[in-house]
């Protein structure tokens, strides 16, 4: 009789039967609608990401010089053509490193970094450490430091950043720089120099084209021209000495920065 008084009962003024299990009729329940969860931006983020890698780029043989497709997630890969392997890894250098890099991914030295193999070649490099050997970028370096620089540096972009202070002791070969902060050295440019506001320069330029915006500053010997000049061509031969005066032929490679 207990248990079947415990488990339900009847109400003496309204006479209705409830269990005990049920809410009390003063009791009211929030019965909301959950809204669906919202998507994490770590988890987009990822996804991203991860759609990225699967993009597939176009790569060159070191060898061969051979095409392929791959995909952006692969770390290496196998030349058709040759057999050659070819390394896609991206490299991040937080300590001393003087191993040969060549690689057709990114390499990123961070400001603790010391770099100093003889030979890097890579896609893209970001430079906020010590760089001491030789960098060759397919694509764009990015100068982020203070400080000198031995080796060569070529690249199909330069940036020098607006905190960036760098000498350079050997030439620097580019498609086009862009000059922040300071820079001295010699550039053999393709195509265009650009020293932005507040950038500094000095040193020897030869270049299609150079432009110095208000703010900025440019010293040194400018050479309007073809990028692969070289000081042999520039001067007269032999039997042509006499009759070509040394004013003429230098007054024909360079060209003053004009006023603006």
């Amino acid at each position: 009789m207990e248990y079947a008084a415990a488990k339900s009962s009847i109400c003496r003024q309204c006479g209705r039967y409830f269990s005990p299990f049920a809410p009390k009729p003063e009791l009211k329940l929030d019965a909301k609608e959950e809204a669906p969860a919202s998507e994490n931006p770590s988890i987009l983020h990822r996804f991203k990401d991860f759609w990225k890698r699967q993009r597939s780029s176009i790569i060159e043989c070191f060898e061969c010089n051979r095409k392929q497709q791959v995909c952006g997630a692969a770390t290496s890969t196998i030349c058709p053509a040759c057999s050659a392997h070819i390394d896609l890894r991206d490299y991040k250098i937080t300590g001393g490193f003087s191993r040969t890099i060549r690689t057709r991914g990114d390499v990123h030295l961070t400001a603790k970094g010391d770099l100093s193999s003889s030979g890097v070649i890579c896609r893209s490099a970001l430079i906020e450490g010590r760089l001491r050997g030789n960098l060759h970028c397919d694509d764009t370096a990015t100068i982020s430091f203070s400080g000198r620089i031995p080796g060569s540096l070529s690249a199909r972009h330069v940036i020098v950043e607006r905190k960036a202070d760098i000498h350079c002791f050997r030439r620097v070969r580019v498609g086009t720089i862009e000059i922040k902060g300071k820079m001295s050295g010699e550039i053999i440019a393709q195509t265009m120099v650009a020293v932005r506001k507040k950038g500094s320069l000095e040193g020897d330029v030869t270049a299609k084209a150079i432009t110095v915006e208000k703010g900025g500053m440019f010293s040194g010997l400018l050479v309007i021209g073809q990028a692969d000049l070289t000081q042999g061509e520039l001067l007269p031969e032999k039997g042509a000495a006499a009759s070509v005066p040394e004013a003429d032929v230098s007054g024909a490679a360079r060209r003053a920065l004009p006023a603006t």
